[in-house]
């Protein structure tokens, strides 16, 4: 018999095989003509409506596409159970079964497999695993045929786009004479992050890339377990008071290990080029920008932000000061910020030519 652990490994190795071999089957979507509203009004207040979407950050959306999925997933079996009533091909029992001579080509052509014990060890977890897949396989073609001929209308939609609309607050702007950004970048981090301290080169390379049609922010988000990055984040608060936000910023990312003294923040900022270096102290020690990083810090929560660094990537708004657009978390790649910078170009740029 395998141990837990071994069967763990085999459930995982089964399961990145079926995503290669079914990508299809994770989820599938369909567009029938719907008489359900997904954005129902969920509460009045003085006649007011608040409706689902009103409610949505970025968490719940993704809590709400898996349960869109699951009950996609409990749909089609519903629909091909009725209609196993007058058309017996659609019956569970009509799935195709499992063949030793299938069982054993899976066991020799999955790699890794072979690692987590012989045939006989893991036969049962392949038997399993392909016999989910073909049942799988069979409700979707099932199902899309059902559709085809009519038998079977959908009305069950997914959730709507999600479009993140963040503040940008007291955000420290890369460049204060960039006016014609269409797209922001808003980054929330923490300078004990190690990931935070990964992006920081990637950000250079972005900011080099569009120095015009992308503006950049920066907000305060360090973390509980991080017990000196408040301070440090009011640090830098203290810095921009005397233009040299970006430098000391850049140099706790490029030279922080380990906690660091006071006088050691001191030193830094001074190499940073602050000049008045007892109206920055006073600052930082009396706590001057306290509210300003919670602040921060609660902005963040509410949207859903739970770790650092995040970023809120979108359509950029100058009259009302917010981003409207998508979440990404971890130290992205440069790849990946082109890609949703020039998404959101290219929708910026149809946006102006509908509303000149």
């Amino acid at each position: 018999m395998l141990n837990k652990s071994k069967k763990n490994k085999v459930a995982f190795a089964i399961f990145f095989s079926f995503l290669f071999l079914f990508p299809g089957l994770v989820y599938s979507e369909s567009h029938p003509t719907s008489y359900y509203s997904n954005n129902p009004v969920a509460a009045e207040v003085d006649g007011e409506p608040i409706y689902l979407d009103d409610l949505k950050h970025v968490r719940i959306q993704e809590a709400l596409m898996q349960l869109h999925q699951m009950q996609t997933r409990a749909l089609k079996e519903k629909i091909l159970e009725k209609l196993a009533k007058k058309h017996p091909e659609f019956s569970a029992k009509s799935t195709p079964t499992v063949s030793d001579a299938e069982i054993k080509k899976f066991y020799d052509n999955t790699p890794g497999i072979k690692e987590m014990g012989s045939l006989q060890q893991v036969r049962g977890e392949i038997e399993g695993y392909l016999r989910n897949s073909y049942r799988n396989l069979f409700v979707e073609q099932q199902f899309q045929r059902a559709v085809k001929q009519g038998w079977a209308k959908v009305y069950l939609t997914p959730p709507n786009d999600f479009r993140l609309v963040a503040g940008i607050g007291t955000a420290m702007l890369w460049s204060d004479e960039n006016k014609t950004a269409r797209v922001f970048v808003l980054e929330y981090s923490d300078f004990q992050c190690p990931f935070c301290k990964r992006v920081q080169k990637t950000l250079q390379k972005v900011r080099k890339k569009y120095p015009h049609s992308v503006q950049f922010g920066y907000r305060h988000f360090p973390l509980p377990f991080h017990e000196e990055a408040k301070g440090y984040a009011q640090a830098v608060e203290c810095a921009r008071d005397q233009n040299k936000f970006w430098q000391l910023q850049s140099w706790f990312y490029e030279n922080l290990t380990h906690a660091i003294s006071e006088a050691q923040v001191l030193e830094a900022a001074e190499t940073a080029g602050v000049k008045d270096i007892d109206e920055f102290k006073s600052c930082w020690k009396k706590g001057k920008y306290e509210k300003r990083v919670e602040k921060d810090i609660r902005d963040g929560a509410e949207m859903g932000i739970q770790g650092t660094p995040t970023f809120v990537l979108g359509s950029y708004d100058h009259e009302s000061g917010t981003v409207s657009g998508e979440m990404f978390s971890g130290a992205v790649s440069e790849d990946k910020f082109v890609k949703a910078i020039e998404k959101y170009l290219a929708l910026t740029g149809t946006e102006a030519k509908l509303n000149p």
